[in-house]
């Protein structure tokens, strides 16, 4: 129920410590709450559980572009031994398969791991210029000694009111109605 006046972009509640912030976001998942998030300044353990956010396909990725990277290393040797350039070396075959393994996992371990730096980019929405959280002076203890949660005003049991008042309930210490520019 959001009003058309309304440039509220999220609203942050401040928690006193991560176990407060972790009870919370368990609190926002059970009420149904899919657009929040939650903002420490290190990792907490059990977070991604409490938040009910699914397994990254992160893996999945990487995996593919590995076995693509050790394929197209093989490939590469045997288009070049027995096609480009067919060499006979001690009477040995043209395609020694033996002899390409190194270079295949070597290309594999090189595309695993750009394919996982950019995976993770692109499936974090990196980089980030500009976020309407940072438009809070309070959002920049985050990064100190902060444990806030943030709620988007896109998620659909949004509203401006009710939600400040809940947040307050479960334990917020402070509420702040962040403005979208």
């Amino acid at each position: 129920m959001k009003s058309a006046a309304s440039k509220t972009g999220a609203v942050i509640a401040d928690f006193e410590n991560p176990a407060k912030l972790l009870e919370a976001a368990q609190k926002l998942r059970d009420a149904g709450y899919k657009k929040f998030d939650c903002h420490s300044p290190f990792p907490i353990h059990g977070m991604d559980t409490a938040m009910g956010m699914k397994r990254s396909p992160l893996g999945y990725i990487v995996f593919i572009a590995c076995l693509l990277g050790f394929v197209g290393g093989i490939t590469l040797e045997w288009w070049t031994s027995t096609i480009d350039y067919p060499l006979v070396i001690s009477g040995k075959p043209f395609f020694s398969y033996q002899a390409y393994g190194p270079v295949a996992f070597a290309i594999m371990v090189l595309t695993g791991a750009f394919i996982s730096l950019l995976g993770m980019l692109a499936l974090n929405r990196l980089p980030m210029y500009y976020h309407k959280l940072f438009n809070s002076k309070k959002f920049e203890r985050t990064t100190n000694d902060g444990f806030f949660v943030s709620i988007d005003e896109s998620d659909e049991k949004f509203d401006r009111h009710a939600t400040v008042s809940w947040l307050e309930e479960i334990g917020a210490r402070n509420v702040e109605l962040v403005e979208a520019e």
